[in-house]
């Protein structure tokens, strides 16, 4: 179901890294988060999500979710960005 959110999203942005600069700048209406990703990667987002009130929501591969976001290797998280967000 979120790889659907994912592939179906305007725009979106790939990475423990671009989400977290989104996060931060209040872009995201919500992150996406592989299980199989490294906990110790993906729990900074967690939380920053958590502050935020950003919902997160789970996949649980990688590779899925690298592919419903048009890449050709995996993803830990990614951030669907707020419509009005440019």
């Amino acid at each position: 179901m979120s790889y659907d959110k994912v592939k179906q999203a305007n725009k979106i942005c790939v990475g423990v890294k671009q989400t977290k600069k989104a996060l931060e700048q209040q872009k995201l209406k919500e992150v996406v988060v592989a299980r199989d990703a490294d906990p110790n990667v993906t729990a900074p987002v967690v939380e920053l999500c958590e502050q935020h009130g950003v919902p997160v929501s789970y996949v649980e591969s990688m590779k899925q979710l690298g592919a419903a976001s048009n890449i050709d290797v995996g993803a830990s998280t990614v951030g669907i960005l707020n419509e009005e967000t440019s």
